[in-house]
């Protein structure tokens, strides 16, 4: 499934970026289970990944970004990891 998604996004996003010759996306994929506490922190390390790309100075401006505040229905914004 991984593989599928890989290949589709990345092509899409050469396609946008006029990106050739380069790999997108990381060889490998890894999961892990989210530990008590970790959520926030790691939710904030991945809204932070377009800022130290340097894509924008701000999460809440990259439009892709859960940080941006006109994202999808306010049920999707309120998501949060059950206890």
């Amino acid at each position: 499934m991984m593989r599928s998604l890989k290949t589709i996004t990345a092509k899409r996003s050469n396609q946008i970026l006029k990106l050739t010759g380069r790999r997108f996306w990381a060889e490998e994929s890894y999961d892990h289970v989210v530990r008590d506490g970790e959520f926030e922190r790691i939710r904030r390390y991945i809204e932070l990944n377009p800022v130290k790309a340097g894509l924008v100075s701000d999460p809440a401006a990259y439009r892709w970004s859960s940080a941006w505040p006109a994202r999808g229905p306010a049920a999707d914004r309120a998501v949060r990891p059950t206890q």
